[in-house]
Order: structure tokens, then sequence, then C-alpha cells
């Protein structure tokens, strides 16, 4: 069929094809495409919505009636999933076409986008270095112009850290604002779905579709908003929050973009206000003790019975590792000592974010402490999980951040985290839209 023939979703489908196929062998951001997606794009012709004819590309761990919900394990390599989660319905009921599914670390175990069965994902922004994780492919495929947008999911950073890394917008929403059911969960407590797309006013309009409460997975009653069509850049009486405990940790290079863009915001009438997060680095171990309790209760489905194969005996070095310290922090003598801490300092933060958030709108900062490092060089576990110091606060507290290009160090993009009051998503993408500066 000529292109003068073709609806515009399905030219729109037939440009992202051709991309793909062209470049995606050497950037790795699909696991699999959609064979129906044709067939998907004439029928968003006809139902119109509000993302009629968008492309968007859905991370391996949520749930596509169809498709293979891998979670890129081998223990998951031939699950086809049996229905749609309910983002995706949200997404099909509004004209978007699923484009396919995307590389991961494997069971979400990752910052860098390496961990995958079906082998590492490229940073299409910055080429030889990680992606970061662990929704890697997702962002990988929406910075290369593989896709419109695309769904990830944020436990501890894991859509906000490689949204920082590939120079795209990402969003981690309020905990609960987004039904969870159809995700395949790493830690269940802090798991969020949330979008990624190339500008603040496609995620918002990708938020506004997929949030609200829904009769299979109800966490949060509240209706949609048309976070869209609210946005505005002006930041007039706007506070702005930066804790002084980011320079203790992060990069001078990365704190030098961010300062540069928290200025910008100045200039566009936000009044910055030093804040104070006296117990930011006890969220790391606090965050890693809990996704370690949490994941290997998850896993124990995956005994190789019902489905699949069993976990323990195919999985990666980095599953395995959460695997076996989620075992022993659970056994008995162990959880009191290490588990019920770890809730005890998860309230702390909490109360400390909040109590941080009573005299500003939103806090503002680096999302990662150090630049992503070249593809294939090794790092140690601390190391690796040292990429979630700045992000993992957001998912212990429950409260929505996002991520949007704040400049580059050495052409490597990095991003400016911005972190808002519970439900206050539109405060939030309004002051990532003047960030941003395309309003």
């Amino acid at each position: 069929m000529s292109r003068q023939a073709l609806g515009e979703a399905e030219e729109n489908l037939a440009r992202r094809f051709e991309e793909i196929e062209r470049r995606d062998r050497e950037i790795n951001s699909f696991i699999e495409l959609n064979p129906h997606a044709q067939e998907e794009a004439r029928r968003a012709e006809k139902l119109g919505g509000r993302l009629a004819g968008m492309t968007v590309a859905v991370k391996s761990n949520i749930n596509v009636r169809g498709l293979r919900a891998t979670c890129a394990s081998k223990t998951l390599e031939n699950y086809v999933a049996p229905y749609d989660a309910v983002v995706v319905e949200r997404l099909r009921r509004e004209g978007a076409v699923i484009l396919g599914m995307t590389n991961m670390d494997e069971f979400a175990c990752g910052s860098s986008g390496e961990s995958s069965y079906f082998g590492p994902t490229e940073n299409p922004s910055a080429k030889g270095r990680i992606p970061g994780g662990s929704s890697s492919g997702s962002a990988a495929a929406v910075a290369a112009g593989f896709a419109d947008a695309a769904l990830g999911s944020d436990t501890g950073g894991s859509i906000r850290n490689p949204a920082s890394h590939c120079g795209v917008v990402g969003v981690k929403p309020t905990y609960g604002l987004v039904p969870r059911h159809g995700l395949i969960d790493l830690a269940m407590s802090l798991d969020q779905i949330g979008p990624i797309a190339r500008d603040v006013r496609t995620a918002a309009l990708l938020l506004e579709v997929i949030a609200g409460s829904s009769r299979e997975a109800s966490m949060l009653d509240v209706e949609p908003q048309p976070y869209s069509q609210r946005l505005s850049a002006d930041l007039s009486g706007i506070k702005v929050g930066f804790a002084k405990e980011y320079e203790e940790v992060t990069s001078p290079e990365i704190l030098g973009v961010v300062k540069r863009a928290l200025r910008r915001l100045e200039a566009q009438g936000a009044e910055l206000v030093e804040v104070e997060l006296p117990n930011l680095e006890k969220a790391l171990p606090t965050y890693y003790l809990i996704v370690f309790v949490e994941f290997f209760s998850a896993t124990r489905r995956y005994d190789g019975r019902r489905y699949g194969y069993r976990i323990e005996e195919v999985c990666g070095e980095e599953v395995l590792r959460r695997i076996m310290l989620g075992s022993y922090i659970s056994q008995k003598e162990y959880a009191g000592r290490y588990y019920r801490r770890a809730l005890q300092f998860r309230s702390l933060i909490r109360r400390e974010l909040l109590q941080a958030l009573e005299e500003v709108d939103v806090l503002a900062g680096p999302t990662t402490p150090k630049l992503p490092h070249r593809l294939g060089e090794r790092l140690t576990p601390l190391e690796m999980y040292a990429y979630d110091l700045l992000t993992v606060p957001a998912n212990l507290a429950g409260i929505p951040a996002g991520v949007v290009p704040a400049g580059r160090v050495n052409g490597i993009p990095v991003g400016l985290q911005v972190q808002a009051k519970p439900l206050q998503e539109q405060v939030m993408l309004n002051v990532m839209l003047a960030a941003e500066g395309r309003a």
C-alpha cells in the first residue's frame, strides 16, 4: 500500500517501524513488536480519541494481550499475556497504537539496562553508555524516535533514571494514582506505572489518560485530571526547594547543569528556597531492604509448575542476588532486625520529605548523582545501587516525581528531578514545563 493511501495513524506507524528496522539492531530497545499494530492503527483512525494514532511502547513487565510479558527474563520468555493491563486498556480506548514490548533490566532488577536476558540496551543519546534502568528500552525507544511515547514502571527511579540518561521526560505518579493491575511486581508497595515522552505536554496527556481509580485495582479513589489542558509555565508565587544534601552526594558537573536549570526557573518567577533532608543517605539502604523482601515474596510464584521456568534455575546474577538476600532477611530471626527497622526508616524519610514540601511547592535537584557509565564496564552492586540514591525517597514517600532534560555534560544528557506533594502532579508538571522551555 502506498503512503498516500495510508491514514495518519498508519503513516505514523509505518515511519516508526522503518526507523526500528533500520536502527534498533544496535540500540536493542524492543524485545517484541506488535504484529497487529497496523490493524490497531486503522481502528485508531476510526475511533479518534485524545491519543488517536499515537504510537506507544510498553515495558515488558506490563501485560498487553497477545504479546509476551517476559520481564526480560528466561523465566518468562514464552509467557504470553492473556489480558490487557488497565493502563493499556485506557490507552487503546483513546486511540493509541501499541507498538511493542520494550527491553528492561531483568524483573526490573537494575539501574543500567544491562541485565536483560535479551541483551543490553544502548543509549541513543550518549553512544557507548548505558541508558539507565530498569525502564531502559522504553526510554531508549522514545529518545531514538521509535515511539511517540512509552510506559515504564518506577520502583525506585526506574522511569526517572533512564529518562535523565537518555534526555527525555519521565513521570512517576503519586503511589496509587495509576492502577497497577496488569503490572508484574518488583516490590508492590513501591511500584508505579508512568509515562515517558519527548516533551512534558505528551507526558501530561498520557498521564491524564492512564490515571484515576478503576474497578480492578482501586488504590486511591481519585478522578482523572486534565493535566495537559492546565499546563502553565507561569511560576509566579511558586517556591522551589533545593536540599543542601544534594550537593554532598552529586558530582560537580551534574550540579552545574542542575543549578543553571534552577536559575532559569528563578528567571521565570520561581522563588528558590534551601531545605534540609538530613536522612537522605539513609533512603538507599532502607529502600533496598524493603525491595529484597518484597521481591523475594513476589518471585515465589515462579516455581516452574504453572508457567515458565523455576526462577532460581534460569535467572541472572542480580535477580538471584536479590532473591537470596530477600530470603535471608525474611527469616524469622532476621525480620525484626532488618525489615521492620527499614519500615521505621521509611516512615522517617516520608515524614522528612513531606515536612520539606510544607515549606515549598516542589523540590528540584539532580536525578542521579553520577553520569551513566560505559556499556560493559563492571560495577560492584553497591556502585550500581548508588544510581538510585536521589530517586528512591519519592517512592518510599509515595509522592510524585518527574524528570525533564536540563542540559548536557560532555554531550551526555542530565535531567532535573522535580518532586511534589501527593496528588500535586499538576504543580510538578508546570514546573517541568517551565524548565523545559517549550511553553
